[in-house]
Order: C-alpha cells, then structure tokens, then sequence
C-alpha cells in the first residue's frame, strides 16, 4: 500500500479517491476523499502500517468503527464505512468542514462565556446519547471535538470507548488517554463510568474559560498524580469575570469522587442551562463546589508525609490556655443604649437619603449601554442594571454567531427615560435555507434551482444508467437544511460505464448473442451472403474492443451460408455458348478438350461434370468436355522409280 503522502491522488479500496491530508493521530492518519459511489466528500481514517500488524491497535481500530457506527446523533461525526484494504483498516466518517476545540482555544485564547457554555453543552448532549446506548468515550478533550463554520460541536474519536460501566482504563498495564483530561479513576487504573467522561468534560470546559487546563506538569505521571490528589483552582482566579455560577459547575465535575460529581449529563447540562438563562445554579451543585474547595488537605495528605515529632520535644500551651483572674467590669448597657441610638438615627437618614436618591433618579435620563456584540444574557443583564427594559428580536444573520447581539436602538451612549425599552436584535446564526430536491431535473435546471435556494452548486459528472445530462444525486441530499452560500455536490449523468467490446467473429449467431448482452448490450441481427456457414458471425459493428456504454448496440453480420442452385445441362451445345450459360448461372467453368473422330462434334460439349440438373454452390466450377475433331493423316502413295 502507498503510504503518506503517496496516497494522495490514489482511489483507495477502488471507491475512495484521496484528495489531500486532513491530520495524523497516534495510530491513523486522516484524508479527504471523494466517495466514488455516492458522490460525497468523506474523511477517511487509516491506520498506520506499523500498527496494522499490532492486534492490540487493532482492535482499538475495530472498536472505535463499531462503537462509532451505532451512534447517529447531530453532535457525533458519523461513521459511513469500514473495511480492510491495501494491507490495513480504514474508517470512512463523515468529513465536517471545521477546526478543532483545541486549534481554536490555542488560536484565539479563552471563550466568550456564552460560546463556553454552548460549546459545553452541546459535548453534553453527545455524551447522553452515547451514555444512553451504554458507551462510555474515555477520551474527551479539546482535540476530539471539531467545531464546523456554524458552531456546531462534533464529537470524534472513539477509538478507546467501551460499551458497559465495567471497563478498565488499563491496556497492558499503560494508561490510555491524555493525561491532563483524565479522571482520577482513569490514572489510577480503575473501572470507569459515565463520570469519567463528566470529569473531562469539566476539564474542557476549565479549558474555554480560562485558555489552560487545571492541572499540568511535565510527565504525565505527574500530571496524573494531580488529578489524584490536588484541588483545581476556580476558574475566576484565572479569568475574573467568570461567574460564581460557571466556578461552581466546573468544581463539581472536577470533584475527586465520582459521587460527588454529577450523576449525568442532563444534569450538568441543566445547570448551565440555568446558568444561560440568568438563574442561578441548583442548591446541590454550590454545596458539592463548596464541598471540593473545603478539602485543601487532600493535597497534603496524598502527596506528602508530616514530619514526626522529635522524642525531646515537650509541649507547652501557650498563654492563652494560663488562668487569670477577670477583672471587675463597668456596666455595659448605658453604652450599649447609645449605640442602638446612633445606629437608628444612621439607619433612618440612610433610608431617607435613599429615597431622595431614588425619586431624583427616576426622573433623570439615563445613558444607553453598549450592548452590541454582547451574548444576550449579558446584553439583558447591562440593560436592566441600566434601568432600562429590553425588546429582543431574534432573526439570522450572516456575520454575528447564533446568541449575540448584532443591532440596538437607541444607539449606545443615547440618553434615555429610565424604563424605556432598548430593542435588541439577536443572532439566531448565519441564514439558513433547505437542498431542493433535483433529481431526475437537467443540468441547467438543478443549478438554476439551487442558485435560487441560495447555494452553489458543484457539478460533477458521474457514469450512470439514468438519461446523460440528468441529475442522479446531490450531497447533503435535498431537504438538508445548510447555511446560505453553502455548496451543494451536483452528480450528472455522462451515461453508463464504457465496456470494452469484445470480438464474437466466426462464433456462432446464439453464442456471440449471448456474450454480448451478458456483458450488458443490445444486439441487432443482420443476414448477409458469404461463404462462411449459414448461422456464423462474418462482421460487427463496433468493431472489437472499441469502447461503448452499457446499453449500446452492437449489430451482427450474420451468414446466410454459400447459395445453391441446379446447374444448367449445356451438352451438345458449343463450348462459347455453354461457357456463357454456366457463368451467367453462378459458376465457373473450366474445359477440356476430348479428340472426336466425328467432324460433327467438333467444337461440341460431349459432357460436363456436375451433371446438368443438379443442384450446387454458386462459385462451384462446373468442368465441360469440349470435342476436337482431328482429320486422320493420308497413306503413302506407291514406291517411285529410284534416284539416279
């Protein structure tokens, strides 16, 4: 099997045509393709040559493609095919257009909070799904979750998943996995849960809010050790307008034991949730945050040994714990009189001047706040602390992510009445708009069509049965609902495969009928005079290993055998005249002479062989017998008188 890039530009398993390369990984490498039989761009995921003959990686491989294949949800990358081929194992997954959550917190740094909270979210959703049918990923983390144009999450990468809650994180006595996204469990090697993956994804989510990860060090040993044993920063030391809240959601899914952690992906889920929508989390969630902070000592007690006590050494209490006699005290409550007057009299005029406050407020303009660009929650929460109420409308629009503010009005810095509304235009994400469905249309048609939809359309033209020029499929297929602009692959018919058309001359007519059409063609029968036996191909048309499609017909120069007819008795007739009765009758004719005695048969045909009246082959050569009359010589006379 070519390897690297040698495979670029190849169509590997005879369906899968390699356009470039999308990244490597531990065990595979990722490409591009183009889907030959459906018409459809893919990635195709193979294994490396060192690790095709690794049962161990192996089976990860295998693993991943069925645990993968069994999970069809809008935020898990699907998986479309798998097979062995070219010497190793290969997965064809579905080709999402996008970076992953790792290349975008390295490029951009930290997340808006709310783009946070949704990237966080939709992890979840993929991970109840998975829970739901009892997977278990094992892997999350930054680099296994790719993010397309739209915002939409993709979970990938099941290659360490298990089914079942019992699975080990061991394999051979290594942990597998990367160490700063594992959960304790998973350093020390013990079964584990749909926890396990909670806890990463409280890593990833530590990751969004505040660019680095809570635990690192420079072994992975280290690394793990920590996981074990220290507690995590909150993410506001870090980033400090991160909220209480998102502190609390990600201690509790950073919780060492798994029962302190949530229970379920809904259940994370719905306090971030409540997070989005401005309300606070759930009484449980700050008490199980409050409960991880309050165990500073698990470092301690993990990692370090307290020195002991030397045997010379006495304690002594200190001062404090020494007995002295208290000394006689004034009486306290003329005091303790005063200070509630004063107390009263300070809380009465703040209560006043409140008052004095709010009434002068209230009639006093306010400035706008600028809010464009903001996520809504934070645009409400602006608005509000301003004095002022808010108006939302949510519509698409082609620039701004889906949650964010694109327009206000009044404009920022606009003095207002206090209480007046400030409408606020929210993004629902870029426009969208559904695939009509053109099959079956033309060429000009299907791209007027799409255009019209607002998508562009990618000809490409494929062999098919169906009419040349006509649309055979479209990739997504029509109803998908994309982003306008998006490009639509468009396959049009060049007509069927060409075949090569094989010689059937000199076969006979059912023999060479047969072979044709069992190779997919039309025959048409043509009888023509030849010499060749009656029922035997003498000619085609095509001709013999030119290219034809499927369906195409190929006509057949059939013989009608050698033409008979009775041959002419030309005997006693004059060789000139029978010669031209045999040759306009078909035949050759070939003479022999016979010397006659009679002068009357000179010239004459005395027989012929075939006899006249038989039946024979035109072409056959018919021999005639022709007289010759010779005069016999003279006598000698009688003997002269002698010489003298």
């Amino acid at each position: 099997m070519p390897s690297g890039d040698n495979l670029i530009g190849t169509l590997f398993d005879g369906r899968y045509q390699i356009v470039r390369k999308l990244g490597s990984g531990g065990m595979a490498n990722v490409y591009l393709a183009e889907d030959q039989e459906l018409g459809r761009r893919v990635a195709i995921k193979i294994l490396d040559d060192r690790h095709a003959r690794d049962a161990q990686f192996v089976e990860r491989f295998r693993r991943e493609a069925q645990n993968a294949a069994g999970l069809s949800h809008p935020n898990i990358v699907s998986i479309y095919d798998r097979g062995e081929a070219e010497g190793t194992y290969y997965i064809a997954m579905e080709y999402v257009e996008g970076r992953t959550l790792k290349e975008l917190i390295v490029a951009r740094g930290p997340s808006p909070l709310g783009i946070g909270i949704d990237y966080t979210r939709q992890i979840l959703s993929a991970l109840r799904f998975a829970h739901r049918n009892g997977i278990v990923h094992r892997d999350i983390k930054p680099h296994n979750v790719i993010v397309d144009g739209e915002g939409r999450v993709k979970v990938m990468d099941f290659g360490i998943a298990r089914a079942g809650a019992a699975s080990q994180m061991t394999e051979a006595g290594s942990i597998i996995g990367t160490a700063q996204y594992l959960s304790p469990e998973q350093a020390r090697g013990a079964p584990v849960d749909q926890t396990s993956d909670l806890y990463s994804t409280g890593i990833v989510l530590y990751e969004l809010l505040t660019g680095t990860v809570p635990f690192n060090g420079e072994t992975p040993v280290e690394i793990a050790m920590k996981h074990l044993s220290q507690v995590p920063a909150p993410p506001s030391t870090h980033r400090a307008e991160v909220p209480r809240d998102l502190d609390y959601v990600t201690l509790r899914a950073l919780a060492k034991d798994s029962a302190d952690r949530y229970h379920s992906a809904e259940e994370m889920d719905s306090d971030l949730e409540r997070i989005a929508r401005g309300i606070g989390v759930s009484a449980e969630t700050a008490e199980a945050a409050t409960t991880v902070l309050s165990r500073p000592e698990v470092a301690e007690a993990a990692t370090t040994v307290s020195p002991a006590v030397g045997a010379g050494t006495t304690y002594t209490p200190g001062r404090y714990y020494e007995y002295d006699e208290p000394p006689r005290r004034r009486a306290f409550w003329p005091w303790l009189l005063a200070l509630l007057v004063i107390a009263g009299t300070l809380v009465g005029g703040w209560f006043v001047w409140q008052e004095l406050q709010s009434q002068l407020s209230a009639t006093e303009p306010v400035a706008v706040p600028d809010v464009e660009g903001s996520v809504e929650r934070l645009a409400v929460r602006q608005i509000r602390e301003a004095g002022l109420k808010e108006l939302i409308l949510r519509e698409p629009h082609a620039e701004a992510q889906a949650g964010i503010v694109f327009v206000q009005d009044p404009q920022p810095g606009e003095r207002i009445e206090r209480g007046n509304f400030v409408t606020i235009r929210v993004s629902t994400g870029k426009p969208r708009t559904r695939v009509p469905n053109v099959v079956g249309q033309s060429r000009d048609d299907a791209v007027a069509a799409l255009t019209d939809a607002g998508l562009e359309a990618n000809v490409v033209s494929v062999n098919s049965l169906e009419p040349v020029d006509d649309v055979t499929a479209t990739a997504p297929p029509a109803g998908t609902e994309l982003v306008v602009g998006s490009t639509v692959r468009v396959n049009i018919s060049k007509g069927p495969r060409p075949i090569t058309v094989p010689s059937v001359i000199g076969s006979p007519y059912e023999s060479a009928e047969s072979q044709l059409q069992g190779l997919g063609f039309a025959v048409a029968r043509e009888d023509v005079e030849d010499e060749a036996a009656a029922g035997v191909v003498v000619g085609q048309s095509p001709a013999a290993g030119t290219q034809q499609g499927r369906g195409s017909v190929i006509t057949l120069q059939v013989s009608e055998g050698p033409q008979v007819s009775q041959v002419p008795d030309v005997t006693s007739q004059l060789e000139e005249d029978a010669r031209a009765q045999l040759e306009a009758s078909g035949f050759r004719v070939e003479a022999v002479e016979e010397i006659v005695e009679d002068e009357g048969l000179d010239g004459l045909v005395l027989s012929q062989d075939p006899e006249g009246g038989s039946e024979a082959e035109q072409g056959t050569t018919v021999v005639i017998v022709v007289g010759r009359f010779e005069p016999p010589a003279e006598s000698p006379g009688p003997p002269g008188p002698p010489l003298p």
